[in-house]
């Protein structure tokens, strides 16, 4: 089977509204490495030892240090550009996250990437809300690592004041 060319292009809101469980991906491998974790501890100030100790975290059942499952999180905006673009709107904002969870931690060293599914799309005034829900996979690990649904929203052309 041949895998779909990256990004899927939606043109207009009428494309990807009507796209309701089109699957998305997989997205290329990224390498999660320790300057990654550092600086991602840095920005936030979680130092928490499983992220940023090799010696602590070795001690731990991973043997390993983990990455911080807000930094897993955060890839979800590199994902998306890598997984789909809407053509024909003014501005694509993160509207929210309906669920988050982390089933698996990402080991240091470890390579991830992300499937998505589109899901059913609705309208807050003029904004168009569509909902995409991600599965991120640790390679060769047997559960994902970040399950999402989240809500990106759709502004149109014209000014818009978002409640």
């Amino acid at each position: 089977m041949v895998e779909p060319t990256l990004p899927r292009v939606f043109y207009g809101v009428e494309a990807i509204a009507a796209a309701t469980g089109e699957k998305l991906g997989p997205t290329p491998w990224l390498l999660i490495c320790q300057d990654d974790v550092d600086t991602f501890a840095r920005v936030t100030q979680d130092w928490q030892p499983l992220h940023c100790d090799p010696a602590a975290a070795a001690l731990s059942p991973w043997g390993t240090t983990i990455a911080h499952g807000y930094l897993t999180m955060s890839l979800l905006s590199l994902f998306a550009g890598q997984l789909y673009r809407v053509d024909g709107v003014a501005h694509i904002v993160n509207y929210g996250i309906d669920k988050l969870r982390f089933p698996a931690p990402v080991p240091v060293g470890s390579r991830i990437r992300a499937r998505a599914v589109v899901g059913p799309f609705t309208t807050k005034g003029d904004l168009g809300l569509v909902g995409v829900s991600y599965v991120v996979e640790v390679e060769g690990a047997s559960k994902p690592c970040l399950i999402a649904d989240t809500l990106v929203g759709l502004v149109p052309d014209t000014a818009l004041e978002i409640p």
